[in-house]
């Protein structure tokens, strides 16, 4: 039997793989897997604490916050706010980007985005849920407070992202642009465990993932392509919680669309929040990740906190042929 590894000891180890960095961003990492820790554990008991529904608010994306969005949220903040290593945070459940105190002991080199629990409406159904998140160097002088040009950078800036799965077990999969690794939390020892090493993407599956109730409400190429799914007798999965959905696909192989809508035409999924830290991840695994415009999505430039984006992403070969429906389907341009 093999030795186990924790996720300390296992960033300590790769510790080397940050030519730039000083402890810092190890540290980081750390700091967002005790915060996962905790999210988890009320996650698992939200129906006793009375933190399950909805909490009569819309965040910045104006969809509904429940509870338990909040809680994850202050908590992912309160864990990146006391370590001192980060000097700023953005999250999809607060308008503005959040500042922290510049310490006098130390000089903070990092900004962290995060979904603090994403597909949380299926959290009352006990569904899966996840948490997101994406680090980027800061830009802007470390002596002064973060500014907003230090999140508004492409998603190829990203030093490391990551997601928690809160699911039959809790897992923590990550990448410093090394590849990825899979971490699972072992309740018995309060840690997480190494568990699925350089973790690959299938170039094929046998599954797609899309909202096919909005099938009508798709551009015609995105029809074809849903279309050609179902004569290639494909498995629609399709979970409602991005992560839960692209973390079937990093180890089954499959595609992942959220094309635009008529009523969404820019796409509804937050650019910097969920695509870019997860196309991070299935790029680092050997997937593909573009647009539904065919832009890869780490290449897209940043406007604003809450810009919107639509996506494909998963297995390179499926990727593809989504992208020939596309160009084989798609209206010319005048």
């Amino acid at each position: 039997m093999s030795r186990i590894v924790t996720l300390d000891e296992f960033i300590l180890r790769r510790q080397k793989d940050f030519p730039l960095a000083k402890g810092e961003l190890t540290g980081l990492l750390r700091d967002i897997g005790v915060a996962a820790k905790i999210v988890n554990r009320e996650v698992n008991k939200a129906g006793l604490l009375n933190i399950l529904g909805v909490a009569d608010a819309e965040n910045a994306s104006g969809d509904v916050v429940q509870k338990l969005d909040l809680y994850a949220n202050d908590k992912l903040i309160d864990c990146l706010k006391n370590s001192g290593e980060c000097c700023g945070v953005a999250s999809e459940e607060n308008e503005e980007f959040i500042p922290f105190p510049v310490l006098e002991s130390k000089s903070a080199k990092y900004v962290v985005v995060f979904d603090p629990l994403d597909g949380s409406s299926n959290i009352d159904v006990n569904v899966s849920v996840g948490t997101i998140f994406g680090i980027y160097r800061r830009i802007s002088d470390p002596a002064e407070p973060c500014q907003l040009k230090d999140f508004l950078q492409k998603g190829t800036e990203l030093v490391a992202a990551g997601y928690v799965l809160y699911g039959t077990s809790t897992l923590l999969v990550y990448s410093t642009g090394a590849g990825v690794n899979g971490f699972t939390l072992d309740p018995t020892i309060g840690e997480f465990c190494l568990s699925h090493r350089s973790i690959k993407i299938p170039d094929r599956g046998n599954y797609y993932s899309v909202n096919q109730g909005y099938y009508l409400k798709f551009d015609v190429e995105m029809r074809r392509f849903i279309d050609h799914c179902s004569d290639m007798n494909l498995r629609l999965r399709y979970i409602g919680s991005m992560v839960s959905d692209i973390h079937r696909i990093l180890f089954q192989g499959g595609i992942f669309l959220y094309p635009n809508t008529r009523k969404y035409p820019q796409g509804k999924l937050r650019l910097l929040y969920e695509c870019n830290p997860l196309s991070f991840i299935v790029e680092q695994a050997g997937g593909k990740a573009i647009s539904c415009q065919l832009e890869r999505i780490l290449d897209l430039e940043m406007r604003e906190l809450h810009q919107k984006a639509t996506i494909a992403m998963g297995s390179p070969a499926m990727v593809d042929d989504m992208k020939a429906f596309v160009e084989r389907y798609s209206p010319p341009k005048s």
